[in-house]
């Protein structure tokens, strides 16, 4: 798979979190854990499910051995501004594996610590897993925040012409600029 895919794919994917989650600073303590008809019965369990699997499966990318260990604490973060931050930081080393293997390979094998088994997989059918997982996550908290006083943000246009000064906003606050996600042959 070509590496600028998979760049774009890891950027979009932290963007999307990070708009989810600056929308979701928007709501009470009692409406992020308000229950709310979903796979996850609130927001807060929802979202925390997103950075549980992502740091299950980002620490295996990484060469660790975390396992199950990861939702040893099924709702880590207890409010929204907790959970952006690590969010966030999980985010960022997604980024850096993408970056890595734009160096070394999609096709190398990963290690997968199921407690029972080690599950062998390639890198790139991993990350289209993982950015799968989070797809659906986030879209069923965007339907519970939907039935919140406070507006879902756009998640599904990654790059129109209309949205380019939030855009630049947004990038600013995660650090980036367009040539970050797009700059080829890096």
């Amino acid at each position: 798979m070509d590496a600028q895919l998979f760049r774009a794919m890891a950027h979009n994917n932290a963007w999307a979190n990070h708009r989810l989650l600056a929308a979701c600073a928007g709501l009470s303590q009692a409406d992020f854990e308000a229950p709310r008809t979903g796979f996850f019965p609130s927001l807060r369990a929802t979202l925390n499910h997103i950075l549980v699997i992502d740091r299950f499966y980002v620490d295996a990318m990484e060469g660790g051995r975390l396992g199950p260990d990861a939702w040893a604490d099924r709702e880590p973060c207890a409010d929204v501004a907790s959970l952006k931050a690590a969010q966030s930081e999980i985010d960022r080393r997604l980024i850096a594996v993408v970056e890595r293997a734009g160096e070394d390979g999609f096709s190398q094998i990963v290690a997968v610590d199921r407690r029972s088994r080690i599950q062998h997989e390639r890198l790139d059918r991993l990350l289209l897993h993982l950015f799968q997982h989070q797809i659906h996550h986030r879209g069923q908290a965007h339907a519970m925040l939907s039935g919140t006083a406070v507006a879902p943000p756009q998640l599904d246009e990654f790059f129109s012409v209309e949205d380019a000064p939030l855009r630049a906003r947004e990038f600013q606050e995660l650090g980036w600029t367009e040539e970050t996600v797009w700059v080829e042959n890096r």
